[in-house]
């Protein structure tokens, strides 16, 4: 039976863990559709590449730790040492679990430096799309609600 809800309990950790969201410029939130959006032309002067960080929410912990108790305790047929396994089960799966949820949550994504038309500069991270962006290429800015995506332009 242990075998059984450890087994639900990391099917349950990774299913959480990859419904995280995205920064890419290729997905709008749910939120921001049928929602006027102000735009501004602008030149690349730079693209690098560059990482955005993972999250650490700490469900990645929790499930960890429930997984890592119920592994721990099942070590044992006696009751004390299974309560002291379950213990160290807990901190080392919280632990994993925090290092597997900031881990697959990292994305790969590019900074980019454009000029716009009035001669102000921006930089703007977002996770890499499906438009490779290079320096002279004329874009726009999508800025809906606080956040800025960058976009080639249309001709």
């Amino acid at each position: 039976m242990k075998k059984i809800i450890t087994s639900v309990l990391t099917v349950a950790a990774i299913v959480t863990l990859t419904a995280c969201s995205t920064s890419s410029p290729d997905t709008v939130r749910r939120s921001d559709a049928q929602t006027m959006s102000s735009i501004q032309d602008g030149v690349v002067l730079s693209v690098r590449a560059v990482t955005i960080d993972g999250n650490q929410s700490g469900i990645g912990g929790v499930v960890g730790g429930a997984v890592g108790a119920i592994a721990g305790s099942a070590g044992s047929g006696v009751q004390r040492e299974q309560n002291v396994l379950g213990v160290l089960g807990a901190v080392a799966g919280a632990a994993a679990g925090n290092a597997i949820e900031r881990f697959t949550t990292k994305e790969d994504a590019v900074e980019i430096i454009v000029q716009l038309k009035n001669g102000d500069r921006r930089s703007i991270v977002q996770a890499v799309g499906s438009e490779k962006l290079v320096p002279g290429d004329n874009v726009i800015l999508v800025i809906t609600g606080g956040k800025v995506r960058v976009s080639r332009a249309p001709k």
